[in-house]
């Protein structure tokens, strides 16, 4: 009973504020379903592909405190997956953010790669890592996962792209295996 119930808590966030933008072109449900999509090609697996569909949680939970919807959105997003799912699924969720400022610290051009609103998201998130955060990064058991997040992340901004609907992740999302 539990499943159903967060499946449809989900599903009713991603209904009331799935067609916010974020200065982004698409909505955060295109968004969220194209990385999902991106990482089922990729051959994922399917916690990571949960961690890929629900990495921008976050911006759901709070209103927006800029243009760019909820600045610490992977924390926030993270900590609420955290009580249901298992940390498969939530914490590549709390460190996607920390993979965008990492891949900046590690590849100068990476930010040259990010779309506008990504790199107002990294201005506000304090830029590229510090050589310490960076080494603090890449200790947290989940940093290679945030990667792979982050990457499908970057992806999944194509408008007009045709996937799958979010009901068609309902059987991934009730999946007892990666639930608390």
């Amino acid at each position: 009973m539990r499943a159903m119930h967060v499946t449809d808590e989900v599903l009713g966030l991603f209904a009331a504020r799935g067609g916010n933008t974020y200065a982004e072109s698409v909505s955060m449900e295109q968004h969220a379903l194209q990385a999902a999509a991106l990482a089922r090609a990729a051959g994922a697996p399917d916690a990571l592909v949960l961690a890929a569909l629900l990495h921008d949680v976050g911006h759901f939970l709070d209103e927006p405190d800029s243009e760019f919807g909820v600045t610490d959105h992977g924390t926030s997003g993270g900590a609420w997956l955290a009580e249901r799912f298992v940390a498969a699924v939530s914490e590549p969720v709390r460190l996607h953010v920390e993979a965008k400022r990492f891949r900046c610290f590690v590849d100068p051009d990476y930010e040259d790669e990010l779309s506008p609103a990504s790199v107002g998201t990294l201005k506000l998130q304090g830029g590229p890592m510090s050589t310490a955060e960076a080494e603090a990064f890449e200790a947290e058991p989940f940093a290679a996962d945030a990667l792979a997040v982050r990457s499908f992340d970057d992806g999944g901004k194509v408008p007009g792209l045709e996937i799958p609907a979010l009901d068609g992740w309902r059987p991934l999302l009730d999946a007892a295996e990666f639930r608390r």
